[in-house]
């Protein structure tokens, strides 16, 4: 694979299998410099089998979100992104969801509404992570799964359960 200017040269994996095309996208986002991630997503959301690429897209945010949660630099590199993720649903979705949770980690303003329309993958997450009294009771009544509303309701119960709730938007 080609990493020219940290951008996947297409030339070089026209006619690759799906898999082979994954493993490059994935190394070369492991090695793309932050000033080069946008236009690699870019590069990558054009690829033909759009399931995959938006898979590799969605590992590359995933690392780079858990690494810049609670940076200041977070706000920034996520408006950098929210354009070229846009041509992807579930891409664009999981950025904002990785935002959601953000808000509720940095106690920022959030809203109920928006994470019980949240993924699956966000509510459960935070059903098993967060201590957050306000987050687990809005899951236990509205969690989308029973899984998420059995967790939420058992984490709520459970001791060191933050009794100061994320603060919510009025």
């Amino acid at each position: 694979m080609a990493i020219l200017g940290d951008a996947v040269s297409a030339d070089e994996l026209d006619g690759e299998p799906d898999d082979v095309r994954f493993a490059h996208y994935r190394r070369a986002f492991e090695e793309v410099a932050a000033a080069d991630a946008a236009a690699l997503v870019t590069r990558v959301l054009t690829d033909l089998d759009t399931g995959m690429a938006s898979s590799a897209v969605c590992e590359y945010l995933d690392r780079r979100t858990a690494e810049l949660l609670a940076d200041p630099g977070y706000p920034s590199w996520c408006l950098e992104m929210t354009g070229p993720v846009a041509v992807d649903d579930f891409s664009a979705r999981r950025l904002r969801e990785w935002t959601l949770l953000r808000a509720m980690t940095l106690d920022e303003p959030w809203e109920t509404e928006v994470l019980l329309a949240a993924s699956n993958w966000l509510q459960l997450h935070i059903a098993e992570e967060s201590s957050a009294v306000i987050a687990l009771a809005a899951l236990a009544e509205g969690g989308r799964t029973r899984r998420i509303r059995n967790i939420a309701k058992s984490r709520l119960s459970a001791p060191g359960c933050r009794r100061q709730p994320h603060r919510l938007t009025e």
